[in-house]
């Protein structure tokens, strides 16, 4: 197998990460276990499909830990791993980020709005 190369350390980290829905989907589960409906509630844009694919790779990159219950119906929970938590400061700082951002479009007068901040 030929040696992967990357320019600089941030290709490695949106490899994983990267995209329109994982650091999304990360943010959620930094705060508590999840199911998959919780976080299909949490992410009302996100498609059933594209959301259990997210959740497989995240798991492929042992960043999630998927954990099914024995029992009628099936439950199955996702939590980040040792490594997922890894991963806390820079969504933190990612969350802060688009924060400011936010606030700083409605000082400038855009109607946008923000349905929860960062408490973590």
């Amino acid at each position: 197998m030929p040696t992967k190369t990357y320019h600089i350390g941030v290709e490695a980290t949106m490899e994983i990460i990267g995209g329109k829905w994982k650091s999304i989907i990360l943010c959620h589960l930094r705060h508590h276990t999840m199911r998959t409906g919780e976080l299909a509630r949490a992410i009302p844009q996100i498609s059933q499909k594209m959301l259990t694919q997210q959740l497989r790779e995240l798991e492929a990159a042992n960043i999630v830990s998927r954990h099914v219950y024995k029992q009628v119906p099936p439950r199955v929970d996702y939590s980040l791993t040792d490594y997922g938590e890894s991963l806390s400061g820079i969504l933190h700082e990612l969350c802060v980020w688009g924060e400011d951002n936010i606030d700083r479009r409605q000082a400038a007068g855009e109607e946008i709005s923000l349905m929860s901040r960062d408490d973590v």
